[in-house]
């Protein structure tokens, strides 16, 4: 029996093991030293463990039995100090050890920036169980602090454990962003923001200059002056291969161990796997290439000749609460189009990079859902060219129709081969496979294929597998519920307020068993408008529950100042107010902005000068634009039978009459009109929430546009003859999704949702669309009314002028 020694007992090592145990358990007499004074466990757990959510037993992958089991002599707690390859030996602390074949798995270690002070007690790094340890005996201190360098993948997943434990955490990051190696700028903004929600500080373009402390950790200076005291340091700066032993026994190397597409080194008996070896000038530091490296030794060592060959990777966070995802080459260049998608208001973006009709990268943060499917395009170089208009959307647009379908339908379409889990190469096929064998549960199809058995990350989409093959046999996770304060979903509360009668906040609160006391930032927001919506004469709303920019009635600029936006129904105005806004802008140093919805937008206005600007276009007959709300922002036109010639309808009189109608009102998501006097559409009516287009025998009415982040064609709800029936029908659109929609989904998500012949049914009943109008009425009688001069009455009333108190403090 040939001996094998394998030198680290990391999880590249024990995979590899796994393999070659799985091809004959009696071929080889296996001894396996580790450092550490233990086995193999999973490392990329180590985060859940720093953060007090699993346990060191939970994360174990092979336990002392587990080696006694399979014949593996352990020499666990036991550094090596050389290899003599003329005895073919392996020399470690205690004795010596022959080998017929050897494999080098010696991993890497964390690099310690060489800076003043790096050599105190409490600077620490973040690979191993002690490190680990180390950061959560510093965390039992009550008070203590913490600082975090380095603002990638480890370290951030670092400060998220730290700050779960009740530390308070500072990250300092030298690059511009966080994550710039996997993110682009914008994900990285919002991973920062989202970061800093949750309590960790973070400073970017951060370099240390020193740590300073008697004896141990007590401080930490930057170059710019800034000093944080601190109990401890986590050094998360990067990774440094462990390769000594390799350079010493006088292997090949380059950055690392140099290996060949079998895992040889340049010494035919030793081998080499994971975070140590260089393969074709690559290094290789996420589990997925190196579970990939531990199966080639495995057939190797047993004569099958199967090359490794790197794959295209992805990245998701495992920090608690980001969701992100990131794959392929996202750099800027020449040749390449980039497909972006924001919504600022939820935190989501996308976005994809093309070249050549290829999706070439992806970063996508806040909705990571079809990220999956986004990789499998990169990694099969998929030709998208008939996919580019929806490909943004994902999966479930495809195939030419944007309606909404069965949420399994994207998994059940993927193809075999598609890969589930990155991690450890589990493709759907091998999933199907062993649900068939009778794996029909979660922890079952983890067990036998391995799939979600590392990060986790892909747990969902392994449970999608399950329910597609065993239908009604497996139930999905439901919808997300509204937030953490509650395990009802949206619908279920709108239909919970209507059923019970819920008029108040309290009353939501307890009659539906909210977890909180008075709901969170993420709740708050919707209760307040379904209740509003939903219950307008007797419902009060809260305006401590809406964002910043509706309770400030105007919308705060990257520099803190505020823009101030007046109405110019259906985008007309007059010399007398276009006096008044010049006047304006003079007094107050406003810049002056003509904007794509008809109307002229005021820049750079101080927070205080807001209700002295707002007094003064009031005077001018201004009221406010809503440009900051949840409801109607403009109706656009143009100038139709007035002034065209080829206008066919008084689409600016038309305009002018619903905007009248319909300002001031709350909806889940802001709501854009136009109306265009033919069907030149000069107004660009085909892409807003609600678009008229005037013909010769009168109104075409569309519903379900969208021109901003979404480019969205709108679907034809209706045609009429008169302005009085289109007065009615927009009006009851408006009303239908006011009562029906989910917060924050504007009205084409809406429409996908419940689909257009639905919203067609219910508006084609007449007394249906009249009931809706009258209940539109109502809400207005107590909505329609202008924030702006509401809030100047009210300052009148109970305080003294600006001016009078400015005289007041000169003299």
């Amino acid at each position: 029996m040939q001996k094998l020694v394998i030198i680290g007992a990391g999880m590249a090592s024990g995979r590899t093991l796994e393999h070659i145990l799985e091809f004959d358990p009696h071929a080889f007499d296996i001894t396996i030293f580790n450092a550490e004074p233990r086995g193999n466990y999973n490392r990329i757990m180590l985060s859940p463990v720093l953060s007090g959510e699993k346990s060191y037993e939970e994360i174990v992958t092979h336990d002392d039995r587990w080696y006694a089991e399979h014949g593996v002599t352990t020499r666990f707690g036991e550094k090596v100090v050389g290899i003599d390859r003329d005895r073919k030996c392996v020399i470690g602390e205690h004795g010596e050890v022959d080998y017929d074949k050897l494999i080098l798995a010696t991993g890497s270690s964390s690099f310690i920036i060489p800076i003043p002070g790096h050599d105190l007690q409490g600077v620490v790094g973040y690979r191993d169980l002690e490190d680990t340890q180390a950061m959560i005996d510093c965390a039992a201190t009550p008070g203590a602090t913490a600082v975090v360098i380095g603002g990638g993948l480890l370290g951030l997943e670092a400060a998220a454990g730290l700050r779960m434990r009740g530390m308070e955490v500072t990250v300092l990051h030298i690059a511009g962003h966080l994550m710039e190696r996997q993110l682009d700028e914008t994900a990285g903004y919002l991973l920062q923001k989202d970061l800093e929600k949750r309590g960790i500080q973070v400073f970017t373009k951060a370099n240390t200059r020193e740590i300073t402390g008697n004896g141990k950790v007590e401080k930490v200076l930057l170059d710019d002056g800034t000093e944080l005291l601190t109990d401890i340091v986590v050094m998360a700066a990067g990774i440094r291969p462990a390769v000594h032993l390799g350079h010493d026994a006088g292997l090949d190397m380059g950055r690392a161990i140099k290996v060949d597409a079998g895992m040889r080194t340049s010494d035919p008996d030793i081998f080499a796997v994971g975070e140590c070896i260089e393969f074709e000038g690559q290094l290789f530091g996420l589990v997925a290439p190196l579970y990939d490296q531990a199966r080639v030794v495995a057939g190797t060592l047993f004569g099958e000749a199967d090359a490794f060959t790197p794959r295209e990777l992805s990245t998701k966070l495992k920090v608690t609460g980001c969701d992100l995802f990131s794959a392929g080459d996202f750099a800027d260049g020449e040749n390449r189009e980039d497909i972006v998608f924001r919504d600022p208001k939820r935190g989501v973006y996308k976005r994809l990079i093309i070249e050549q009709d290829r999706l070439i990268g992806a970063v996508m943060y806040g909705d990571t859902a079809d990220s999956n499917w986004f990789f499998g395009l990169i990694k099969d170089r998929t030709n998208i060219e008939e996919l580019r208009e929806t490909l943004i959307f994902g999966p479930a647009f495809q195939g030419g129709g944007a309606a909404a379908v069965d949420p399994l339908a994207a998994v059940a379409a993927l193809h075999p081969e598609a890969e589930i889990c990155g991690c450890n190469g589990v493709c759907k096929r091998d999933i199907v496979k062993a649900i068939d064998a009778g794996a029909h549960a979660l922890d079952e199809v983890r067990a036998t294929t391995k799939a979600s058995a590392s990060c986790g990350t892909c747990t969902g989409l392994v449970e999608q597998v399950l329910a597609v093959s065993l239908g009604d046999g497996f139930q999905v996770k439901a919808e997300k519920p509204v937030c953490k304060c509650t395990d009802l979903t949206h619908e279920d509360v709108r239909r919970l307020i209507k059923s019970q009668t819920l008029k108040s906040q309290p009353a939501v609160w307890q009659e539906l068993a909210w977890k909180t006391p008075n709901g969170c930032h993420v709740c708050r927001p919707a209760i307040n408008y379904y209740l509003l919506a939903d219950w307008p004469l007797e419902y009060e709303d809260d305006l401590q529950s809406r964002f910043v920019n509706e309770r400030n009635h105007a919308n705060i600029q990257r520099d803190g100042t505020y823009s101030v936006m007046p109405r110019m129904w259906g985008g007309m105005t007059t010399p007398d107010e276009l006096i008044a806004i010049a006047n304006a802008a003079t007094k107050y140093g406003a810049a002056v902005k003509v904007t794509g919805g008809q109307r002229i937008d005021l820049l750079g206005i101080q927070k205080e000068d807001l209700p002295e600007i707002w007094s003064d276009l009031n005077d001018a007959g201004m009221v406010s634009g809503h440009a900051y709300s949840k409801g109607l922002r403009t109706v656009k036109t143009c100038v139709g039978t007035d002034w065209c010639r080829f206008g066919t309808q008084d689409s600016t009189g038309l305009g002018i009459k619903l905007e009248k109608k319909l300002w001031g009102s709350w909806t889940p998501h802001k709501v854009k009109l136009a109306v265009s006097g033919c069907p030149r559409n000069c107004a660009e009516a085909t892409c807003k929430d609600v678009g008229i287009v005037c013909v010769d025998s009168g109104y075409q009415i569309g519903v379900a546009g969208a021109a901003g982040m979404d480019v969205r064609s709108t679907e034809r709800l209706v045609d009429v003859s008169t302005e009085e029936e289109v007065d009615e029908w927009v009006t009851a659109f408006i009303q239908l999704y006011r009562e029906n929609a989910k917060y924050l989904d504007r009205p084409y998500k809406w429409v996908d949702k419940v689909g257009l012949d639905w919203v067609k049914a219910e508006l084609a009943d007449a007394d249906r669309r009249l009931a809706l109008v009258e209940r539109f009425d109502i809400s207005q009688s107590v909505y329609q009314k202008d924030p702006w001069a509401d809030h100047v009455r009210h300052r009148a009333e109970h305080y003294k002028p600006l001016a009078e108190l400015r005289l007041e403090a000169t003299t």
